[in-house]
Formats: structure tokens, C-alpha cells, sequence
């Protein structure tokens, strides 16, 4: 075993690995910038999407100024997952999709039985309640004939008013 490659053909053909295309794909095949041979979309290495064309990219980036979900607002446009659309003119929607409720424990409901047989007074056990807020709040921007929508989980019944503070902010900067 003293070969770099003991099953290396002799001929100079082909050696284990994936086979390369033979040419070029043809024209009109995959993404309008492919790489040749590939039919990939030519980008920088790392994950990303291919930028939708007419949405420039705010040169350097800029600070962010509010951020909600996935949606970050920079000082001339809002960054999304899909891609840059334009800051001013946007229209910014918000969904509450959660609830929060409210029911006694099992903790109480058992404490109340045990001292229900000792004294009455373990029936006040039973005012104990617990506040329970499950679901998600949908925020949508739509702008330049795009749309993108995020949904951010609900954590408390204060969870909704927090991004429709942010939500408020951002549709401030969309109007200037």
C-alpha cells in the first residue's frame, strides 16, 4: 500500500471523484451569471442569495437601525433574507397570531385536595392561575413590488406591543 492511489487507472483517465461536464451548458440554462461548466450561480463563497437585480446594495452596509426577525433596516433600504428592497415608500404590517391563557396549576389543584381533608382553608389553593402566552407575531414588508414577511415567536403578552414599537420606528424612516 506504499501508491498514492492503488485504483488510479494506468491510462491517466478517470480517478475516483465526481466527473467533470464535458463543456459548457447551453445557453439560457440556469441562473443568467453561471459559472462555465457548472450552470451554478456565480457568488462569493459562504451562504447567500443571489441579488435580485434593479435593488442596488446599500454601499458598506451602513448600521443597522432596527431589526425585527430577519428584517433589518439600514439607512437606505431593509435587508431581507431574498435581498435589499428600497426604505422609502415601504408598507409595514403586523399579525398577532398569539394568545395567552390562563389555568391552575397541577400543583395547586393537588395541594388543595391535601389540605381540603384537614381544613377547608387548602381551598384557597385553587386561586392560584398560571399565564401561559403561545404563538407568533407576523410582520410583512412589502416595497418596489416585493414582499417579505417574518414570524417572531411570542415569549409574554408584552411581546406584541414590543414590535409594534420597532414596526412604528421602521415605518417612521420608510416615510422620510
Amino acid at each position: 500500500m506504499s501508491d498514492q492511489n492503488p485504483y488510479a487507472s494506468s491510462d491517466g483517465g478517470y480517478e475516483w471523484g465526481p466527473m467533470q461536464p464535458p463543456g459548457p451548458p447551453p445557453p439560457g440554462y440556469g441562473y443568467p451569471n453561471s459559472a462555465p461548466g457548472y450552470g451554478y450561480p456565480a457568488q462569493a463563497p459562504g451562504y447567500s442569495y443571489p441579488q435580485q437585480p434593479g435593488f442596488p446594495v446599500p454601499a458598506g452596509g451602513g448600521a443597522p437601525l432596527v431589526s425585527i426577525g430577519d428584517i433589518t433596516v439600514v439607512q437606505d433600504g431593509i435587508v431581507t433574507p431574498a435581498g435589499t428592497l428600497p426604505l422609502r415608500g415601504a408598507v409595514w404590517n403586523a399579525t398577532d397570531m398569539s394568545r395567552t391563557e390562563e389555568r391552575i396549576p397541577p400543583v395547586a389543584i393537588v395541594l388543595a385536595i391535601v389540605f381540603a381533608l384537614l381544613c377547608l382553608i387548602g381551598l384557597l389553593f385553587l386561586l392560584m392561575k398560571e399565564k401561559r402566552t403561545t404563538g407568533f407575531i407576523q410582520v410583512t414588508v412589502t416595497s418596489g413590488g416585493r414582499h417579505h414577511a417574518t414570524m417572531i415567536p411570542a415569549t409574554g403578552p408584552q411581546t406584541f406591543p414590543q414590535v409594534m414599537g420597532q414596526l412604528n420606528y421602521a415605518r417612521s424612516l420608510s416615510a422620510l
